[in-house]
Order: C-alpha cells, then structure tokens, then sequence
C-alpha cells in the first residue's frame, strides 16, 4: 500500500485460490482510480484470470500491463463487453460514470465490480437495481476499507461469534491526505465524485450496516464543508454524519482531506464498535507514536484486555467468496441489497448534509 496517498491504496495478499486458472475469466476497463489494482490484486489471488484491459488513456494502459504481464490490452470496450469467456468486469472509472458502466456491463451478460462508491446520484442507483432485477447479474462494490483491512475482517469475526455482546454503536474515522497536485481534475468537480459523504463516507456506512447487522438505517444529520482548500472550491473536505439503524444500533462517522503530511501514511483510519459486553479498537494503517504498521485489533471484554497485530495473518476472504458467488449465483461475499443500501445511505446523507460556513469560498 501507499504510505502516501490513499488513492493508490492496493493491498498485496497470499495467494488462496477458490479456482484453477481460466476457471473464472475477468477483465478490466476505466482505470480512471488506483483502486482497480487493489481489486485486480484480490481477484487474482483467490485464482481469477485477468485477461483483458481497457482504458482510452494509452499510459493508463501501459502502466497497466507493466504491472500484470499477463493481461491483453483491448482495442476498446466493446471487445470486452463482448467477449464471451469474461464472466466479470472490474472497473475504477470516474465516480459519476460508474453506475451507467455498470448497466451497459450487466446488459451484457456480465456481472461488474466497481470502486467505491458505486453512484453519485439516487437515480444511477435505480437504474442499476433494474438492471440486476432483469438481468440476474451481480453489481458488487469494493468498499476496501473493510474488505481489504486485515484487522476490520478480523473484527467482523469477532462481533459474529458474540465478542463484544450486541452491537450498540459503530464509529468511523475516515481521514485522507489530499496530495492536490496529483490528483485529476474530476476529483475536484463535485458533480463528478459526488460529494465527501458519497465517496469515502461510503465506507463508513457500509461497516457499520455490517458490524452493527443493519438492513436499513435512518440518517439523523449530517454536513460538509471546505476548511483549508479554498483553492478548491467544489471539494469537501470535511464531512460526518450520525445515523440510526433499524436494530436499534447507532453510528457517528467523520471523513476529512485534512491528514497532516506528519503522518506516516495516507491516513489515520480507526473504527471504534462499541458492544453490550465490550469493545473493539481498529487502528487500520498505523498505530500512531507506537508502530508504523496498520492492522492493529485492541479488543475489550469481560475475559480481559487483547492487542492483535493482523497483518498478514487474516487474508482478504471477499475475492475468493466473490468469485464463488458469481460462479455459483450465490450471496456469501456481500449481499445485493446490502451494497445498495450501503450506496443508498451514503446518497441520502450528502443530499441531506448542511453546509458548513468556515470562512472558504462557498460551494
């Protein structure tokens, strides 16, 4: 992973194939996000076969092949959309495209996979609820926060297996560092990412629908503002939000572009999940004043006080469940309904959000 900017975040993993190679055939298309190689790494790790790539930017595909020897670089979308051995598409195209990729991807017969977050608009998120309903192909989500964190896999184990007792209350700490020189110009036209509560607030929403065992939850308030970046002046980057699920269980997170150059990584991750019988700590990429390594567990109950330091010892189950949900028409890796719901919330709550007076430039 990237000590510096979390938009090149991929995790590397031991290989734990699900199937033998050419048993599960994907492709690549809309490299627009460093995302796509985090979700490449995951694939081919539980035994997918990369064979294809696509973009319209010829460095994006280089830089591409460079990094996956194996893969062919496609002479356009069409040549993957119509290829009938590529079962899924994996794609990081700019945040406002993703949806409608999405259905031309699944009215081709083929099931897709997406950076985060999978929709800038509530409309792009019903077009693609119709499109799973009448074509039976999956819209998974990569909310990498969770799925490629050793130590947020390790907690979901725990919470499950009654730890901490019922969850109570999940806290999200989403901090990013900004590095604005490198980043494309969509990333600052908020029509085009959508807003901080859509984008990485989209993590955050998600763990907690999955620690606290959410179907559905209400947002009780939330805002955004723009506190150092008037240069900028349709970026957020500041945003939080409380929200109440249907079981009762509450949460609070915060997300920010406001990570000091300091800090030894791209950002200071943490999830506080909260239970009737005890607690659990995450400290996700680094363990501040104590260790420059991430995937620190604390965890609290009425056996005693645990630190578990996770890297390399839990592995990425998601890749291999997906694959095996795609091959099998299953739901184990993640539920239809709970990544939309998870993209639905974070929707609501940007659309919602006041804005914050902070002295910048107004959006």
């Amino acid at each position: 992973m990237g000590a510096g900017d979390g938009m090149n975040y991929a995790p590397q993993g031991k290989a734990k194939p699900v199937v033998g190679r050419g048993d599960f055939i994907f492709a690549a298309m809309a490299l627009d996000h460093g995302h796509i190689y985090g979700m490449c790494n995951g694939l081919i790790e539980a035994g997918g076969t990369l064979k294809l790539v696509y973009d319209p930017d010829p460095d994006k595909v280089a830089k591409f092949c460079a990094a996956y020897p194996d893969v062919t670089a496609a002479e356009s979308a069409e040549q993957i959309l119509e290829d009938s051995e590529v079962m899924l598409v994996a794609a990081a195209a700019i945040p406002c495209d993703r949806g409608p990729l999405g259905v031309k991807v699944m009215r081709h017969g083929k099931d897709y996979f997406t950076d985060k977050a999978p929709f800038t608009r509530l409309d792009q998120l019903e077009d693609a609820q119709i499109a799973v309903r009448e074509t039976g192909r999956k819209y998974a989500v990569y909310y990498s926060e969770r799925l490629h964190v050793e130590s947020a896999v390790h907690a979901g184990e725990l919470v499950h297996s009654g730890a901490i007792g019922r969850v109570v209350q999940v806290l999200g700490l989403g901090p990013h560092r900004l590095n604005a020189s490198s980043r494309p110009d969509w990333f600052f036209r908020k029509d085009q990412y959508g807003g901080i509560l859509c984008d990485i607030g989209s993590h955050q929403i998600e763990q907690f629908l999955f620690y606290a065992g959410c179907k559905d939850a209400t947002i009780v308030g939330s805002k955004v503002g723009n506190y150092r970046n008037a240069a900028y002046p349709e970026l957020e980057d500041f945003g939080d939000a409380t929200l109440v699920g249907s079981n009762g269980a509450t949460n609070y997170f915060r997300v920010d572009w406001l990570t000091p150059d300091g800090l030894g990584t791209w950002g200071d991750g943490r999830t506080v999940i909260l239970g009737t019988d005890g607690y659990i700590e995450l400290r996700k990429y680094i363990d501040i004043g104590r260790s420059d390594s991430g995937n620190h567990l604390y965890l609290v109950n009425g056996e005693g006080e645990y630190h578990m330091e996770l890297s390399g010892k839990v592995g990425y189950p998601f890749f291999g469940e997906l694959i095996l949900d795609c091959l099998n028409r299953t739901e184990y890796a993640m539920t239809q309904a709970h990544a939309f719901k998870a993209a639905e919330l974070c929707l609501k709550a940007q659309k919602a959000a006041v804005r914050i007076e902070t002295g910048n430039e107004p959006i």
